[in-house]
């Protein structure tokens, strides 16, 4: 069988080709799923968010807590109790997860979940459980997500090019990193919009509403995907057939679905009021450390947070936000196709990155997820999106102990796309122009001590570069959304220009 014209320009590595060759074709699927899972409890292996850095440990910690929190207390203490000792903040989703793993771990060991009294607990067996968490959460939501769209996309152009491009969004090493070395549940967040993807880009309109509201109800940050979403799904009122009514189905299974998640706080104005004030703090400033957005980048010039009010950091941040987001959104629902759509989601995402309040590094896995999407399709920008991403992250990774990690996932991940084999002189300069600043910047971070008066110095322009590259980027993947051209294999009813 010949190779797709993707892989004859930019071949993946000899592994990649032997791991789904022809004589391994029904073992396929089950061999990339077991070398992801390798990847990712060795990861796991490491340190994570506060590891053993009493009193308040980190994002491990925040965690564990809320399965002892919400396994233990009414649902209208959920938001309250103690908030000083990582008070939940997450959507209610969230919590009914915490309660899920907390009540089974709970039954296995109650001494991991105690209220109170397991605070900081770091026993072998609960790390392993923890970090068991995790893995089956991504592997229940995220991974068939995964197969499904790589089937769906891919599964009539070969069986190659469906693994490759499933082992090479698996094997992103972002998501590996955030979730399994620094601990967090993002992939759940991730999983249920790669379902609503899914749902949207195969005109089954109604269940994708419900997966992307099952998304935001369990990480607010879903919101950076929200304004194509709603774009989109308006754009179809306007050109399905029966559109009113599909109109009005959306909007019964919005307000049903968000009623559900927040039942126990919808009869108490108070208690709900509670519920949104944690999930949209504003108290917490601009941004926080050093993050890859525009807002740090101008810090170095100008001190907003120090110029500026809160309310008025709040209304610059808005403005500037809706005057990026909204054009690309119009112009979605005006000229929508599957193929747009994935482009607009990673200009509406990187958008919310670059300009939105209270961005953390750890936002860009966000916009990563229709770029790892669109692999086979943008190999040079996904590329350079991944590889920014990561350095980007390397400060708060190193706090962390998890330098050896970073390096051996990101060399992994760029080993298996082939770059090596990448042809063209453009393509070359485009990928191995930023990896050479990153491999200076990490040999000078290593090795040359900043000036005293400026510790932060590597740090700084680590978020700038970062910075730089992924407004590029966002120029870009905006050019690539607005001049996208029709093609066969998008939907007939939905006109790609």
């Amino acid at each position: 069988m010949k190779d797709p014209k993707f892989l004859q320009q930019s071949p993946p590595s000899q592994w990649v080709r032997y791991l789904i060759s022809t004589e391994t074709l029904w073992t396929a699927p089950l061999l990339v799923l077991a070398f992801a899972s390798l990847i990712r409890f060795a990861v796991a292996l490491n340190p994570y968010s506060g590891y053993d850095t009493p009193p308040l440990f980190g994002d491990y910690e925040a965690q564990r807590h809320w399965m002892e929190l919400v396994t233990h207390l009414p649902s209208d203490q959920w938001y309250r109790y103690d908030l000083q000792w990582w008070g939940l903040d997450y959507p209610p989703l969230t919590a009914y997860h915490s309660w899920l793993c907390g009540k089974i771990g709970g039954w296995i060991q109650p001494v991991w979940f105690a209220l109170d009294k397991s605070r900081g607990f770091e026993s072998p067996e609960s790390k392993f459980f923890m970090r068991c968490t995790v893995y089956f959460s991504e592997l229940l939501i995220y991974v068939p997500a995964v197969f499904v769209f790589c089937q769906m996309v891919y599964g009539s152009q070969g069986y190659l090019k469906k693994h490759v491009s499933a082992i090479l969004i698996l094997l992103q090493p972002a998501l590996i990193m955030i979730d399994h070395g620094h601990f967090q549940f993002n992939s759940v967040m991730l999983g249920f919009s790669f379902w609503a993807i899914l749902g949207l880009i195969s005109r089954h309109y109604i269940l994708g509403a419900i997966a992307f509201c099952l998304a935001l109800g369990f990480k607010q940050m879903a919101l950076y995907y929200a304004p194509v979403v709603f774009a989109f799904l308006l754009g179809r009122c306007f050109t399905e057939d029966k559109g009113l009514l599909l109109f009005i189905k959306l909007g019964i299974t919005v307000t049903v679905t968000f009623t559900l998640l927040f039942w126990p706080w919808v009869k108490d104005l108070d208690e709900l009021g509670q519920v949104v004030h944690r999930i949209f703090p504003v108290a917490r400033g601009l941004y926080e450390d050093k993050v890859a957005n525009v807002w740090c980048t101008l810090n170095i010039l100008l001190k907003l947070r120090q110029v500026l009010s809160l309310d008025a950091t709040v209304k610059l941040s808005l403005i500037a936000t809706l005057c990026a987001v909204v054009p690309i959104s119009i112009h979605l629902g005006i000229y929508a196709s599957p193929r747009r759509f994935l482009y607009a989601l990673v200009n509406s995402s990187l958008a919310f990155f670059l300009f939105s309040f209270q961005v953390h590094e750890k936002s860009i896995l966000l916009p990563l997820l229709p770029v790892s999407l669109l692999v086979l399709e943008e190999p040079v920008a996904t590329n350079m999106m991944i590889n920014t991403a990561m350095f980007s992250m390397f400060p708060l990774l190193k706090r962390e102990l998890l330098v050896l990690p970073y390096f051996i996932t990101l060399i992994l991940w760029n080993w298996l796309s082939g770059i090596q084999n990448m042809e063209g002189l453009t393509s070359r300069c485009l990928i191995w122009g930023p990896q050479t600043v990153f491999m200076t910047w990490h040999l000078l971070e290593a090795y040359v001590p900043p000036p005293s008066h400026l510790p932060d110095l590597y740090t700084v322009i680590n978020a700038v570069f970062s910075c730089g590259v992924f407004g590029l980027l966002f120029c870009y993947f905006v050019y690539r959304q607005f001049t996208l051209v029709p093609q066969k294999k998008d939907s007939p009813k939905i006109k790609a220009q």
